[in-house]
């Protein structure tokens, strides 16, 4: 069974940096695209930054030049380094990967989510 773990979520000041880690375990063949959503409270998930497996990455226009994503193919985990902090930035952070497992057929797996807050 796969699944999938973050870590790294808390609470900071603006201007101040987290970094959040997700890790796929389980029976994974490979892994294609991961990436980083948020959810905050009363909007729809949106998608915060992603990574292919070859390294290609894609952002969000309101966290490009703050946020970094990462990965590291032999560990199957996905970093997001978040630097410069805004108040808006606070919510849900949920781990998504595309996963092709040896019990299952390809498909979208989800973490269980880890609470980002920025004061002012």
């Amino acid at each position: 069974q796969v699944q999938l773990v973050e870590s790294g979520g808390g609470l900071v000041q603006a201007g101040g940096s987290l970094r959040l880690s997700c890790a796929a375990s389980g029976t994974i063949f490979g892994i294609n695209y991961m990436g980083w959503y948020r959810q905050a409270p009363g909007k729809q998930r949106e998608l915060v930054a992603g990574i292919t497996s070859g390294g290609g990455t894609n952002y969000a226009d309101s966290v490009k030049g703050r946020f970094t994503i990462s990965r590291d193919n032999a560990k199957n985990t996905v970093h997001l380094q978040m630097d410069v902090l805004k108040p808006e930035d606070t919510a849900v952070y949920y781990c998504n990967a595309h996963i092709v497992s040896l019990s299952s057929l390809p498909r979208d797996y989800w973490g269980q989510g880890t609470q980002v807050t920025v004061s002012s």
